[in-house]
């Protein structure tokens, strides 16, 4: 969704986010909903500024977020309107894989208390990368559906990062077929397409057979009751009911529900599962593709979806398309293609965009006969994200880093992270201000109590000043999928330059150094596409590349007239032809002379639309996902009042407030075609067009490694036993054991409290864009823990006074906010503590402080390998005054 269609909605729940204070300027929609009648809730484990403006506020346990959700499901489950109004049973028999039958093989974590069938013990993929950190591995090929394999992106069972299939071999780390190698196939790729058309899974529309998805998904979530959802989570049972009864309310053919969340659901190790919790409940309440529906994944920065989009990310390429990897059998574009493609729904276009990115990268030297370059792009070899990056570095294998817009000497575990730093024999920093990774060597803890001498540090840092968002022109896209352009608004000072220039004259220098290399590895740099000089000869001359060229390289065009912009993604071809390096991004610069990101024309007042000339949102320029759901299956709006798409039969089309998210002239009544590829293989009914059977997911055959139905695990540090099942925590979550990176053992009595991180309004991030400032620092001068006048009681510790925090990593020191934010909880009958902690400080600027991080660990979890830094242990303790 998009956070202005939060205003449309009847009930809005933020769940994960303290939206008011971390994302005030989007809180505005929520607010707006509320004064058009709706009601707010928010579930947190602190009374923040969100819970001061909700209707309902339901405290619950950091870790404890898919019990909750998962009581909400089996709440509605067995509510009797939601099992005889027909919107709902229309929804989930039509728009869901309610009735889909999966393999008599399958095993339900309920059979096997918390575990899935398909454990195994987890083998390494390469010995050249020894760090992907799983401590357990799942073959879900018991997880398909009856009769066939509904795969999406390839992935049955692999990791959506480390790209491992069990049972799956490839060839050798970096592996190559080599420039002279023989070639398979090759474009048109429609045959190998229709090869990979799997059979129709089979179904049960009467919902009744025990295999079907309904069926599993209302066993598994039956033993989520109230009372189990109040032992689990320690929210009372009253107030939980009032929250499922209040979203069940508010949804149905007139009305919708909207959730948003932020880092408290993600930064878990079982982080994606809570996100597929909700997205299922939603689903179960019909709120998606509808205006004030959905689930909206509140960013925290300016451009944090344009950097997954057009990636930083190790383990894909531009438009979520998988990177090559040594680990699955993509030995040669062929081979790739027949991994990743999924022959039904839109990703059966893959060819045409991963050979348009080829043409991206390479131009006129990717041809048919090498492939179009694609031995030249990398492969990865398993999780190379920042966690197993960092315990690879503090092995001493990496041996230097680029630190552009990050710091870790700040980060997870953050001495390790440090001591990492020194093993390294070069880093480069790139930031606005000399902050604590620039300045290890010198001022950390314990470089300044000396344990560690600057002398033995043989790291050679580099410092590059940058420029601010303001003193350069591009775009940003924003939690909405939406890409703005902003201007230039002032020259920055002195030797500070845009991170841009620095990624492009280190690209040209990097060329000009391969240039007369004649080893085969190089030439990919010799014949990359890198000429983006600027249209100004002021900026040229500083060397600034030209962000309207970058545009139009992320945008796409033809290869034979490259003044010729593509004018969206349908036209791209899987032949050479085109050349477009994000597909998802094609439709932004249809023309030279039309910048859609520029554009800034509102809707009229009062005319209702979805603000479609007010930037541009991919995909298509459609602000509401999926929104063919917004129509029942005659192409009819579900209500009046919700009206947002639907089927003109005058125009033989479909239309509305958006751009249809759906073959445009495709009948609401048009068969799926049996054996057909794309969006042929869906009928005019299937609303999610993006999945392989054109519903919605309420089983998850593949794409998570970690199980196809949301179960509540522990955190990997917890003061209690698992309330639900035996298995403790996630079997296949990533943790790196190191004598530095110690977990405490399960109510080890040493760390009784749960402990989460969290943001303040007046400072950003790990704080090196706002303790240099002032007036910030004035608001918010130095770090505090926010704890319960109980647990105060408890520990002799009072307002303002010292306090001592520590973990089996790291022992810092804070003042006491003693505060009624914060309350005990009753957990499976034992009383839990919990104190929060924001991570703003650390040695440098304006105000200083103890670093948090220090005190989290790196464990992660297994999809993403993001941190868990929302819910771990801790002690406090009254300390002596500094």
């Amino acid at each position: 969704m998009y956070p202005r269609s939060m205003a449309e909605s009847d009930c809005v729940m933020v769940m994960g986010s303290n939206m008011a204070e971390c994302h005030p300027v989007a809180f505005r929609w929520p607010m707006q909903a509320k004064a058009n009648g709706a009601t707010l809730i928010h579930v947190d484990p602190r009374f923040t500024r969100t819970s001061a403006m909700a209707d309902i506020y339901a405290p619950l346990r950091a870790g404890s977020d898919i019990a909750f959700l998962g009581g909400i499901i089996n709440h509605v489950i067995h509510d009797e309107r939601w099992r005889t109004d027909p919107f709902f049973q229309t929804w989930l028999l039509h728009y869901t894989n309610a009735a889909t039958i999966i393999s008599g093989d399958y095993r339900d974590a309920e059979e096997s208390d918390g575990v899935f069938s398909g454990l195994m013990e987890y083998k390494a993929g390469v010995p050249e990368w020894p760090y992907n950190g799983f401590v357990g591995q799942y073959d879900g090929r018991s997880w398909q559906y009856a009769g066939t394999q509904a795969a999406d992106q390839g992935r049955v069972a692999g990791t959506a990062q480390s790209g491992e299939v069990p049972g799956v071999k490839s060839g050798a780390a970096g592996a190559s077929t080599g420039a002279g190698a023989p070639r398979r196939g090759g474009p048109p790729y429609d045959a190998l397409v229709a090869s990979l058309v799997k059979p129709a899974p089979q179904r049960d529309a009467t919902l009744r057979d025990p295999r079907c998805v309904f069926q599993i998904v209302t066993r598994h979530f039956s033993r989520y009751t109230p009372e189990m959802v109040e032992r689990v989570t320690g929210c009372p049972r009253d107030t939980f009911l009032k929250v499922a009864r209040t979203l069940l309310a508010n949804s149905g053919p007139d009305r919708t529900c909207s959730f948003a969340y932020a880092v408290a659901w993600t930064q878990h190790t079982n982080g994606p599962q809570i996100i597929g919790c909700a997205a299922l409940l939603q689903l179960l309440l019909g709120n998606f593709g509808r205006p004030g529906a959905g689930i909206m994944a509140l960013r925290g920065h300016a451009s944090i979806q344009g950097s997954t989009d057009v990636p930083t990310l190790y383990h894909s390429i531009h438009g979520y398309m998988p990177a090559p990897t040594a680990l699955k059998p993509h030995d040669t574009l062929d081979d790739y293609l027949r991994e990743e493609t999924v022959a039904t729904g839109y990703w059966a276009h893959t060819p045409k965009f991963m050979v348009s990115y080829l043409k991206s990268m390479w131009g006129d030297a990717a041809t048919r006969e090498n492939q179009f370059g694609y031995d030249w792009h990398p492969k990865i070899l398993g999780d190379h994200s920042h966690l197993p990056m960092f315990v690879a570095m503090a092995d001493g294998r990496v041996k230097g880093m680029l630190c552009v817009g990050q710091n870790p000497a700040t980060s997870l575990n953050a001495r390790l992270e440090r001591a990492a730093m020194r093993k390294l024999e070069w880093l480069v920093v790139k930031d606005n201000w000399l902050h604590e990774s620039a300045t290890f060597w010198k001022n950390a803890p314990e470089v300044r109590s000396g344990e560690v001498k600057p002398e033995d540090i043989k790291t050679e840092i580099f410092f590059f000043p940058s420029a601010q968002v303001a003193e350069t022109e591009g775009t940003f896209t924003n939690t909405q999928r939406m890409l703005q352009w902003h201007y230039k608004a002032a020259e920055a000072p002195g030797a500070c330059r845009t991170d841009v220039w620095f990624t492009y004259q280190l690209g040209k220098r990097l060329q000009k150094l391969y240039a007369q290399s004649q080893a085969p590895r190089d030439a990919g740099f010799k014949n990359l596409v890198f000429d983006y000089e600027h249209e100004d000869d002021y900026e040229r001359k500083r060397g600034e590349p030209s962000a309207v060229k970058l545009l139009k390289e992320v945008n796409g065009y033809y290869s034979a007239d490259p003044a010729r912009h593509v004018p969206g993604f349908a036209d791209l071809k899987d032949d050479g032809s085109t050349s477009c390096a994000s597909w998802i991004y094609s439709g932004v610069f249809p023309a030279a002379d039309k910048n859609r990101a520029a554009s800034k024309q509102p809707d009229p007042p009062g005319v209702p639309g979805a603000q479609l000339e007010w930037g541009w949102a991919w995909p298509a320029n459609r602000r509401i996902l999926y929104n063919r759901a917004s129509a029942d299956l005659q192409g009819r709006p579900w209500s009046e009042r919700k009206k947002w798409v639907w089927w003109d039969e005058a125009q033989k089309k479909w239309v509305g407030y958006d751009s249809p998210d759906f073959a445009a002239t495709k009948p609401p009544s048009a068969p799926a075609q049996p054996g057909a590829t794309g969006l042929d293989a869906l009928s005019g009914g299937d609303p999610f067009i993006l999945k392989s059977d054109g519903r919605g997911w309420l089983f998850v055959p593949t794409g998570l490694v970690d199980g196809p139905l949301p179960t509540h695990y522990e955190p990997a540090e917890s003061p209690v036993q698992n309330p639900v099942y035996r298995q403790q925590s996630s079997p296949v979550l990533k943790y790196w054991k190191r004598a530095d990176n110690v977990l405490a053992e399960v109510g080890d009595s040493r760390y009784p409290y749960i402990i989460t991180t969290y943001r303040l309004t007046e400072h950003y991030l790990a704080g090196a864009m706002s303790r240099w400032n002032p007036w910030l620092t004035e608001l918010q001068p130095e770090l505090f823990i926010e704890m319960s006048p109980e647990l105060a009681l408890e520990k002799g510790i009072r307002n303002l006074d010292w306090v001592s925090i520590a973990t089996p990593r790291a022992r810092i020191r804070a003042k006491a906010l003693v505060t009624r934010r914060l309350r005990p909880f009753t957990v499976a009958g034992k009383v839990i503590h919990h104190v929060g902690m924001p991570w703003h400080w650390g040695y440098e600027g304006l105000a200083t402080g103890a670093i948090v991080n220090e005190l989290s660990s790196l464990v992660g979890d297994p999809n993403v390998t993001i941190h868990e830094g929302k819910a771990f242990v801790c002690n406090v303790e009254k300390a002596e005054k500094a």
